[in-house]
């Protein structure tokens, strides 16, 4: 197991065994996530610098919900600023 370290990308999850096809990125270390079931599949190796510049105005504002019902459509009208991942690749060690 890796822990919810810098850099480290993570799945959300609502509940035990439960996981969202939402992915976050930890801004920080956040060793209390290893204990709620939070498990780390991959890290940023190059390029942090650019998601450290990635708007944090909206903090934890969107309601999970209705981006699973709305989408886009809900994220565009009330957060527009938001910023997204247009692209990712995985590189074999």
């Amino acid at each position: 197991k890796q822990s919810n370290a810098r850099s480290t990308i993570t799945y959300a999850r609502a509940d035990r065994n439960t996981r969202t096809t939402q992915v976050f990125i930890n801004l920080r270390d956040n060793k209390q996530l290893d204990t709620q079931g939070f498990s780390p599949f991959g890290r940023v190796v190059s390029g942090m610098e650019v998601v450290d510049k990635i708007t944090s105005q909206y903090d934890d504002q969107p309601d999970q919900g209705l981006i699973q019902l709305q989408g886009n459509a809900y994220l565009n009208d009330k957060f527009p600023k938001l910023d997204y991942i247009e692209t990712a690749a995985i590189v074999q060690p």
